[in-house]
């Protein structure tokens, strides 16, 4: 049998974070984790090893750009979706480059994110 994906979900807007879990919840999931800021993200990746994490690059304390280096480093084979209200095409580029999966601009609806989760478990 196959094992749950294991989800974390980063971002500073408690309503991004819900609407993510809800639009998600199909999918055979299992939330390990929640930050509302790039500190507490790390502080949470750490002790959950998710799978995948979806990631805001715009957070208190330290940004999401940042923290994609630091979980690669923690593990190199988590699967990152930035999601994100910066959707400029720089900042897109920067984060595939640094190593992220996956790039959603918000405002998203939920068949985005749906498809764009299912391509990143692929």
């Amino acid at each position: 049998m196959k094992e749950k994906v294991k989800l974390m979900i980063v971002d500073d807007s408690a309503i991004i974070r819900q609407a993510i879990h809800k639009h998600l919840k199909d999918f055979d999931i299992d939330v390990v984790g929640t930050a509302e800021d790039g500190k507490v993200a790390l502080e949470v990746f750490e002790k959950t090893n998710p799978d995948v994490v979806t990631l805001d690059i715009t957070m208190p304390e330290i940004d999401g750009l940042t923290v994609l280096e630091e979980m690669l480093k923690i593990n190199q084979n988590v699967k990152i979706m930035v999601v994100t209200a910066l959707s400029d095409k720089s900042t897109g580029l920067k984060a595939i480059k640094l190593g992220a999966k996956s790039f959603l601009p918000k405002p998203f609806t939920p068949e985005k994110l749906r498809s764009s989760f299912e391509r990143l478990l692929d």
